[in-house]
């Protein structure tokens, strides 16, 4: 696992029987070369001891928020700071709810909080606090703040119950990280595109055919990328939503301006066209504005198709283009022809006729077709946990 070789881990261990398997975590880190530090919680401390992290890890243990040689020796901004990424193992339901809430009682969760570097959760608890609607609701959320959350499984668990809620084992959570690594790594040298939000196409000065794209899932997926380590840009249509700082993001309006503009940023390794396109455009804009009148006619001529040209490009051809079709009817005979035609890899489709989703709506749900002839339907989750699913997809694809 040559990727965790001087990483640098900070590992938050929570109170609960499954504790004592974080000192396993550690030694398997250890030899493959990364360097730990570690916050133990005051439960924690229960089951483990500062001294057996420390002789194993050979790093600093952390416990109380406001003790005084901690604060002079390293502050928990700068802690937050120091890591690659967060690793919380085990993670209690207890836990969970005080993330969840933004809470920042305590160092580990103050830390956590403060933390800008991708942050893994490791759950183990009683099947039945596993199954509580509210661990369930925090999960959610903690999903949409980009958590990455890893197991539990199932199995026979201390308090001699069985069932989900025992804690992954040390092994399959660090080749989880490793895995993360490797991906965040190639993808570093990457590059993504994505298009999102509507086109305005104009009639004259003040008028023009548009439609009810928000450009909301096009911006998460961005996001979804950027976090993945994809050098990321978005080329959008008129939106009213911000990206982060480290995307490049290009504003247009029209299709043609948005075409000039993916030509521009070609070649890329991943191309995803989530923007939704006007299909035709006025034959002749008027340079003036059109006066009130009775009856007025205007002819319609087809648009530039930015898909088909990208996907059958030859030499600037990205190694794996994704297309969107939003369909009202027919959705999967649909889907599948606009796969075939364009020569895509994978085309997202939704059922737009849905008011609950896609268009304007914060929630999504999509079924994927591959050009296997495979197919996978993603189930009625908000746009942002949507992008999370089909990164993982891309980075399946890529691999």
């Amino acid at each position: 696992m040559k990727n965790l070789k001087d990483k640098k881990i900070l590992l938050v261990i929570c109170g609960g029987i499954a504790a004592y398997k974080s000192l396993e975590t550690i030694r398997i880190l250890k030899k493959n070369g990364s360097i730990i530090k570690t916050i133990l919680t005051k439960s924690a401390k229960e089951f483990v001891t500062p001294l057996s992290i420390t002789s194993l890890s050979q790093g600093k243990v952390y416990e109380d928020l406001f003790n005084l040689e901690n604060e002079s020796e390293m502050d928990h901004i700068t802690l937050s700071r120091w890591a690659d990424l967060i690793l919380v193992e085990p993670t209690t339901a207890n836990t969970i709810s005080k993330l969840a809430k933004g809470s920042s009682e305590d160092l580990a969760s103050t830390v956590i909080l403060a933390s800008n570097k991708p942050i893994f959760l490791v759950p183990a608890m009683n099947v039945r606090m596993w199954e509580h609607p509210s661990t369930k609701e925090n999960l959610k959320i903690l999903k949409e703040f980009s958590y990455k959350i890893i197991g539990p499984e199932i199995g026979e668990m201390a308090c001699g119950e069985y069932g989900e809620g025992k804690m992954s084992e040390p092994i399959d959570v660090v080749k989880r990280i490793n895995d993360f690594l490797f991906s965040l790594n190639r993808n570093n040298k990457l590059k993504a595109l994505i298009t999102a939000g509507p086109t305005n196409e104009y009639i004259d000065p003040v008028r023009y055919i548009t439609n009810k794209s928000s450009g909301k899932q096009g911006y998460e997926i961005a996001k979804s990328l950027s976090r993945n380590g994809f050098q990321t840009t978005l080329i959008s249509g008129p939106t009213n939503l911000k990206i982060n700082d480290e995307i490049k993001l290009v504003k247009v309006e029209t299709a043609e301006q948005m075409f000039k503009e993916i030509q521009k940023n070609l070649p890329v390794d991943v191309a995803i066209f989530s923007a939704a396109i006007s299909d035709f455009k006025v034959s002749e804009k008027y340079d003036v504005k059109i006066k009130k009148r009775d009856k007025f006619n205007i002819q319609l001529e087809k648009n530039v198709d930015i898909l088909n040209y990208v996907s059958n490009h030859n030499s600037m051809r990205p190694k794996l283009v994704i297309g969107f079709a939003a369909e009202t009817n027919n959705l999967e005979e649909n889907a599948i022809k606009k796969l075939k035609d364009k020569n895509c890899d994978m085309i997202i489709a939704n059922d737009v006729s849905n008011k609950n989703i896609g268009f304007d709506s914060d929630n999504n749900e999509v079924t994927i077709f591959y050009r296997n002839n495979k197919k996978e339907k993603l189930l009625l989750k908000s746009k942002s946990l949507i992008s999370e699913e089909i990164v993982e997809r891309v980075n399946n694809q890529l691999n």
